[in-house]
């Protein structure tokens, strides 16, 4: 398996291991959507919770130049996790974070 399945596959794997019951109402879903034409890979919650639509992003990745892009971590571990799945701090990039600030974050800055 080259480098491109693997990550494809760890994040969808995590994404499947983030996906908890919403706590607040069963009309809440966490949808998992994942574009490998494009590379984009996406955890939210939607639905609605009594007469309040829910669409709250948990997770958003994207894969560019053989890179995992964090763009969006509603979590607190998730680099965390891809390290502990073999993927290489070089490999990752926090890309919700500005440029100036990913070179103190021990991963890619691009």
């Amino acid at each position: 398996m080259n480098k491109l399945q693997q990550y494809r596959k760890i994040i969808r794997q995590i994404l499947t291991e983030q996906a908890h019951p919403y706590t607040y109402s069963n009309d809440v879903e966490a949808e998992i959507i994942c574009d490998t034409e494009h590379d984009r890979y996406q955890l939210a919650y939607v639905g609605w919770e009594e007469q309040q639509r829910i669409f709250s992003m948990i997770l958003h990745f994207d894969i560019k130049d053989g890179k995992i892009w964090i763009q969006y971590n509603g979590t607190e571990t998730i680099s965390q996790v891809l390290t502990e799945k073999g993927v290489l701090t070089s490999d990752i990039v926090l890309g919700f974070h500005s440029p100036f600030k990913r070179q103190f974050s021990g991963y890619s800055v691009t």
